[in-house]
């Protein structure tokens, strides 16, 4: 384990004090902490032309180049903490899985997983699969200085369902199909899961990451007692595997609003809301001893400057009676988002809350 993470909780004293951390940790803060998810991406010229003839995955395994995009959107933004540039099925790349991601398209499994023989090809991840990422973030934490990285993975719900399918789904009709008609294999393809995305996270961790954020993106296809039965012991054997860690754990989930509740009980210390739900609501929902993450529409940022603003001071009145906020979109960043609008509304957070 690194000097930068221990079971005690001790963070990196470079970034412990920072506003990111603090609101994970529902302390009072200097002004209310901005990030974004997909900040490091298609809506950054910059990005655009360092990734150009680069395939995503070849991208994700170059330590340099997933440093400098990664560096990106905190230079040009100023917002409040960092998110390692990968993808969510990267693991599953590491340890053998036939898959490539195809523009216009999404991940792509060579070979679906839809028998018990084909959980065989599911291995162990061990550090030695992604020495890359060790490598990126040590370069990471240096450049960052007191800005924490955030760590992040895929959680088991969403892999398993790209896995079984194939590619990306409307339906998840295969997945689902698993999940009620043998459940024994769902359960033992999700925890074989959990194991891998747990060992990507400690990764992460133990290379010097000072939070990290589970995406379960397609959990809102799920009723609550399916979640509760057949995907949250996955979610939480993750979030357990990193507890002694001691640094914050997110949860985040698209359309996930009935779900809130359960998401922030498997284990999560912030819990991600997406625009469908105010904040006040949601906090209502998850309950007491948990700090939220979200929530602007992100299609909110294709209006003018004033728009923007009355949107996002309408989040912000209703995370005002919350334990601990992070400002965030309720989804990823859009490839046609100007980028001066997203470093505006950082500038628009950072003045509204300073306090």
């Amino acid at each position: 384990m690194s000097a930068n993470a221990s079971p005690s909780g001790q963070q990196p004293t470079a970034t412990y004090d920072s506003a990111f951390l603090k609101a994970c940790r529902r302390e009072a803060v200097p002004h209310t902490p901005v990030w974004f998810m997909r900040q490091a991406g298609r809506s950054l010229p910059e990005y655009r032309k360092v990734r150009e003839g680069i395939p995503m995955l070849e991208s994700c395994m170059r330590p340099e180049l997933v440093t400098e995009i990664t560096l990106q959107p905190v230079r040009r933004h100023n917002v409040d903490a960092a998110i390692y540039f990968s993808d969510i099925v990267v693991p599953l790349k590491a340890v053998g899985i036939d898959l490539d991601i195809k523009p216009g398209v999404g991940p792509v499994v060579g070979q679906p997983i839809r028998t018990r023989a084909d959980l065989a090809r599911l291995r162990d991840l061990t550090p030695e699969d992604v020495s890359y990422v060790t490598e990126a973030i040590g370069l990471l934490t240096r450049e960052l200085g007191t800005t924490p990285l955030i760590g992040f993975a895929g959680a088991p719900f969403t892999l398993a369902s790209y896995l079984v399918e194939g590619g990306p789904s409307r339906t998840y009709e295969n997945a689902k199909a698993m999940m009620y008609g043998d459940p024994q294999l769902w359960a033992d393809l999700l925890d074989r899961l959990a194991g891998i995305t747990a060992a990507f996270l400690k990764v992460q961790i133990e290379a010097g990451a000072s939070a990290v954020q589970l995406f379960d993106s397609w959990a809102g296809a799920l009723a609550p007692a399916d979640y509760r039965k057949s995907v949250m012991p996955a979610s939480v054997k993750v979030f357990e595997a990193v507890a002694g860690y001691g640094v914050p754990r997110i949860h985040f989930g698209v359309g996930t609003g009935e779900l809130l509740g359960l998401m922030g009980e498997a284990g999560a210390d912030v819990v991600g809301v997406d625009w469908r739900v105010p904040l006040d609501e949601a906090a209502r929902r998850v309950g007491p001893g948990k700090a939220l993450q979200g929530n602007l529409d992100p299609t909110v940022l294709f209006t003018d400057k004033d728009t923007v603003e009355a949107k996002a001071g309408e989040v912000l009145d209703a995370a005002a009676g919350l334990e601990g906020h992070i400002f965030n979109l309720g989804h990823g960043v859009m490839p046609n988002t100007d980028p001066d609008a997203l470093t505006r509304l950082v500038e628009y957070v950072h003045t509204a809350t300073a306090r």
